[in-house]
């Protein structure tokens, strides 16, 4: 009967969430998955145990000091199976509720019927409140805590011997599945109460006036403590001690600060009494009736979305004052008496408060109004409630099926809004547009669909939503902020500006002295930063953009962000030394960053200081190996440097960066180089070709391969990459250069050679390398006079060029020898020529083949200087 009771389970499970596979990662999932960098495989795993849920140092005051590794660690697995498909994560998370539903059986068991039992856990199985802790990834630290939670309370029932002894062995694994519980979800520790209230109460067997009676005999000294009260005190002072030891443990952890919220994300908390207390106590009936009622649920709860209650006169606290009686009147009676049922109203309240208790506002603040997700572990509390319930009506033979009737619609309502809820977490756009289907009152969930549709580069739809926001609620800092940035991504700069200022304005005033880190939520700073990052494209604010960082820094020394941005300003303001303070500043506060590393590599580039550039480079890499700007600039750095040691590190490196990058056509031209630099020409040859198929025109690929085959003795393959070249680059002077010498001295094209030399001097006419080679194509053509006076002029361009004078000396020589010999000196006039030796003969064939022998030896030593010359 179990085991088909379990496959009922999962299977009801499966259909009620099937459909989450599809669903994206959405909401919270961003910052805790898609962002986390704990959950990359080069992240050390020691990273877990000092950083927060989202990937934040618990040391940090931004940290949300919700410490929960063991979850953060099954995220982790999962990126390593499926780094970032999120239908693996949806999956996982199916399967652990479908654990939690089957332990949820086996405690219910101890408490219910067989039937009574199974209707429980079908309840708990399809109960629509669930829905944001099993189709939300980051519900999964509801589910493993609850896991332990279960396995715990399973183990400690079995810590009472056959002779009412104490068995230690299961209270050991009672305590390492609680802590192992807490760091999954802090609310892990309360299963401690729970099972002091069952030692003391189901155990046992005592009710409130036993206990009572009992302390007052011993006041009274007519009796000591029953063996019984004694043994139970035993066990219970255990469990206390332990439970101290998680607690300064995990107050040692959070550095004993507790996490700074905003009064956007908690109003009622801080709120003036009564309006406080009256807040919060009416959140208690209204997460009951989310869990009688879950008709309308919504992802974000905060901000405007319940408003305070701010007087005794307040109709809802009707509510409130309801729903305490209701729960005073069921603890009344199941501490009262000791029948079973009286036991199992007892459980079920406490499974419903004492893990509510760390939620609930009324100790200590909390990030939130109301989340459901909270509601994971209370609702089996509630899930037990109902199932006693309809055990005792059941019972009665006239209301047996109408019983049966009520709880199968139950179900069934409850399996399709589970259902169709999923849907709703298919995407941040579907989330936060069912959200305010509910409630139009909270601006974040208004800024929530603005970023959706900003992330789909839909800035005029996102606009509305985020000036909606701030209408909603006109103090919110983070929705002007919302609004300056869409103008940005508009190319509205004045009025991203005026917005960035409204919500300057919004920020508590400078004073000297003042102390605000208490007091500003880390995210509104970036107000500072990203109107200074909008006013410093304007070259003459750079120094009113300056001020806006030190503001920033002024308001909270240690952040982070500011230094560095301020870092970027200072180099772009030529003050690399100020700027290297400013990296080495925030480098004191994360030393841990790869991208301060990166940064203050880039710094020492400009201050003309590479052995530290690569020195940085490297802890950016050991830091995080695959950081693909460290691994590129880190790699040309080597590479530029020229040392053949380095080609080896800087090869792995750019091969590296094309396995992350492997779209951009930089880091295969920059193999292409090196090979270049190593005379692998085929692998040259296959870097090049890629980098050209990646960037169409890419303009340096296209000359160093033509170059590649030039140097290669493949001149006539060279050619049609030289071709593309100037298609997509006609005023590639080097290009231009290179093509005209290889038309000239392997093609014997003097014409063509001709036309790429004059359209260099038709863009650049002091061009001295264009010019010569233009002087060569004359004296090719045996046109000396022409060659000469082109000689001259580059002479005149160029006086201090030996080369050209010395070229200038050959071509005099040869008109000198030609005039001796009596031959012309132009092309025309050697025409005539011809004829009139073929009719006077004055010259014998001997001395003409001398000549042509000179002409030609002269001819070779330009061709091979120029070879040399026309090199890159």
């Amino acid at each position: 009967v179990l085991i088909e009771s379990i496959l009922l389970l999962t299977g009801l499970v499966v259909g009620c969430y099937w459909n989450s596979l599809s669903c994206g990662f959405v909401f919270d999932d961003v910052s805790a998955i898609l962002d986390n960098k704990d959950l990359r495989p080069a992240t050390p795993l020691r990273n877990l145990f000092l950083n927060d849920f989202w990937g934040t140092p618990m040391a940090e005051e931004r940290s949300h000091k919700s410490y929960r590794p063991l979850t953060v660690l099954t995220f982790r697995l999962n990126y390593l199976f499926s780094e970032l498909s999120s239908a693996s994560y949806h999956l996982l998370n199916v399967g652990l509720h479908s654990v939690v539903c089957v332990l949820f059986l086996r405690f219910c068991r101890l408490f219910l019927d067989k039937t009574s039992s199974l209707v429980a856990a079908l309840l708990f199985a399809v109960h629509p409140i669930h829905t944001e802790a099993v189709t939300g990834v980051v519900g999964r630290a509801e589910l493993l805590s609850s896991i332990f939670l279960l396995a715990a309370f399973l183990a400690y029932t079995r810590s009472n011997g056959a002779d009412q002894s104490i068995v230690w062995t299961p209270i050991a694994v009672t305590v390492v599945l609680v802590a192992a519980a807490t760091l999954c979800k802090e609310q892990g520790i309360t299963v401690i109460a729970i099972c002091c209230v069952h030692e003391v109460f189901v155990a046992q067997g005592f009710t409130l006036p036993m206990l009572l009676d009992t302390l007052l005999q011993v006041l009274r000294g007519k009796d000591g403590f029953p063996y019984a009260v004694l043994q139970t005190l035993l066990k219970l002072i255990v469990l206390i001690i332990s439970t101290l030891l998680l607690v300064i443990i995990r107050v040692q952890v959070i550095q004993s600060q507790l996490p700074v919220f905003t009064r956007f994300d908690n109003p009622a908390a801080v709120s003036p009494t009564p309006a406080r207390q009256l807040t919060f106590n009416y959140l208690l009936p209204l997460n009951a009736w989310l869990l009688l009622n879950p008709s309308e649920l919504c992802c974000d709860w905060t901000m405007g979305t319940i408003p305070l209650v701010e007087s005794p006169l307040d109709l809802r606290n009707l509510a409130t004052l309801a729903f305490y009686s209701l729960l005073g009147l069921l603890a009344f009676h199941s501490l009262r008496h000791s029948h079973s049922s009286a036991k199992t109203v007892l459980m079920a309240l406490s499974l419903i408060v004492l893990p509510f208790i760390p939620a609930s506002n009324l100790f200590f603040p909390v990030g939130f109004v109301v989340a459901e997700r909270v509601l994971y572990v209370p609702s089996m509390g509630f899930c037990v409630l109902v199932a006693h319930g309809f055990r005792i009506v059941s019972h009665k033979r006239h209301l047996r099926k109408i019983s049966w009737l009520m709880i199968g619609v139950l179900l069934a309502t409850h399996a399709v809004k589970t259902f169709n809820r999923n849907w709703d977490w298919e995407s941040e756009y579907t989330l936060f547009t069912s959200a305010l289907k509910v409630n139009k009152n909270n601006a974040k969930l208004w800024n929530n669909v603005g970023h959706a549709l900003e992330n789909q580069n839909n800035y005029e739809k996102a606009l509305r939503y985020f000036l909606q926001a701030t209408r909603v609620q006109p103090d919110d800092i983070g929705a002007h902020m919302n609004v300056g940035r869409t103008y940005k991504n508009l190319n509205k700069s004045k009025e991203a500006e005026d917005a960035y200022l409204v919500a300057k304005s919004l920020m508590p005033q400078i004073i000297p002295g003042k102390k605000y880190a208490t007091r500003v939520a880390p995210n509104h700073l970036n107000v500072y930063i990203n109107l200074a990052n909008l006013i410093r494209t304007n070259d003459s604010r750079l120094e009113e953009a300056d001020q806006l960082y030190r503001q920033a820094i002024s308001m909270r020394p240690d952040f982070k962000q500011a230094y560095i941005s301020r870092g970027e300003l200072l180099l772009k303001m030529n003050k690399p030394l100020e700027a290297r303070d400013a990296y080495l500043r925030a480098l004191e506060l994360d030393s841990t960053n790869a991208d301060l590393w990166y940064n203050l590599a880039i710094v020492n580039i400009e201050m003309k200081e590479p052995s530290e550039a690569l020195k940085n480079f490297n802890h950016a890499l050991e830091l995080n190996p695959r950081h693909k700007l460290a691994l590129f600039n880190s790699a040309l750095l080597m590479q530029e440097s020229g040392e053949p040691r380095f080609r080896p590190e800087a090869n792995r490196r750019f091969l590296t960066y094309v396995q992350e990058e492997p779209d951009d056509a930089n880091g295969y031209f920059n193999l292409g180089m090196l090979a270049m630099d190593a005379n692998e020409n085929t692998a040259a040859e296959r870097w090049m070709r890629e980098a050209i198929r990646l960037q169409t025109g890419f303009r340096s690929a296209l000359f160093n391969l033509a170059l590649l085959y030039s140097q290669s003795r493949r001149e006539l393959d060279a050619l049609p990459v030289l071709d593309e070249l100037l298609r997509h680059h006609p005023e590639h002077v080097k290009g231009l250069i290179l093509k005209g010498d290889i038309l000239m001295n392997h093609k014997k094209d003097t014409q063509g050679a001709k036309v790429c030399f004059q359209r260099i001097l038709s863009m650049d006419p002091t061009n001295v390398q264009g010019k010569h080679n233009l002087c060569v194509v004359y004296f090719e053509e045996r046109d000396l006079p022409r060659a000469e006076r082109c000689l001259e002029e580059t002479l005149a361009l160029a006086p201090h060029e030996e080369y050209v004078r010395r070229h200038l000396g050959i071509v005099r020589g040869k008109m000198a020898a030609m005039s001796v010999a009596g031959q012309p000196l132009n092309p025309a006039s050697a025409e005539g020529a011809a004829d009139k030796q073929q009719r006077t003969k004055s010259k014998s064939t001997k001395e003409i083949k001398d000549i042509e022998k000179k002409r030609a030896a002269a001819l070779k030593r330009l061709e091979e200087i120029e070879r040399i010359l026309s090199g890159d």
